[in-house]
């Protein structure tokens, strides 16, 4: 009997109704989280540019997180097969690798769905003539669930965890670019709250790097309801 690799491990659980945790990812999921990225995002690729594109993606996470002074990344996954009240954990709090937590789990699950927030800002549209770095608005990407696991509310939950890294980090509001043919996401982010900024006439605003054939749409939501002022900024 061959060796399975960790998605094949992940498909011999029931997809029923596993237990699912949202955490902040550790440096032990660094492999399940390329993995999860690029079946979702790539997933026409096989062997072997499928083991590049995630060894790629595996560096990227872990060497290319480097943030500006004052600003916040982290990577989310939801996991199954782990409990945080049986969950042990060594390592410090406070010691991270990229935007990754280096705390090491005994009990660790196996990682179903992936989402990134952070206060960069790289994708949101500069302010001012000096085009000057917002600040205070949380942008999320990477969202991608396994096949399995999708339609079971994980990015869902994803999202709410992402809304609270938000709020705890003294945001106003949340941000995210959707892809306008991806007509699932864009209903989940829409019953979320998330709202459709229209791009002013003439302004050029930054988008992921994907192919030049995909249109999005860039989506907002308040995460702080006594700032009413964050979204019309956009207008």
């Amino acid at each position: 009997m061959g060796a399975c690799n960790a998605s094949q491990i992940v498909d011999l659980f029931p997809a029923v109704s596993p237990e699912i945790v949202v955490r902040e990812a550790r440096l032990e999921d660094c492999w399940e989280v390329a993995e999860t990225h690029c079946s979702s995002f790539f997933p026409g690729y096989s062997f072997p540019l499928d083991v590049v594109l995630r060894v790629d993606r595996l560096m990227a996470m872990v060497m290319g997180f480097s943030i500006p002074p004052g600003c916040q990344r982290t990577c989310l996954v939801a996991v199954i097969g782990s409990s945080v009240d049986e969950t042990i954990c060594f390592g410090s709090d406070d010691f991270k690798i990229g935007a990754f937590d280096a705390k090491i789990s005994l009990n660790k699950g196996y990682v179903a769905g992936i989402l990134t927030v952070d206060t960069v800002a790289d994708y949101l549209p500069r302010k001012g003539p000096l085009r000057q770095r917002r600040t205070g608005i949380a942008y999320v990407s990477n969202v991608a669930v396994r096949e399995n696991f999708r339609r079971k509310g994980i990015a869902k939950r994803l999202i709410w965890k992402a809304e609270a890294l938000a709020k705890n980090w003294g945001c106003r509001a949340i941000g995210l670019h959707c892809d306008l043919n991806n007509l699932g996401a864009t209903k989940l982010y829409k019953d979320q709250g998330f709202r459709s900024i229209k791009i002013p006439e003439g302004a050029t605003w930054p988008q992921p790097k994907t192919s030049p054939d995909t249109r999005f749409t860039f989506m907002m939501k308040l995460v702080n309801n006594n700032n009413t002022q964050a979204l019309e900024q956009f207008r």
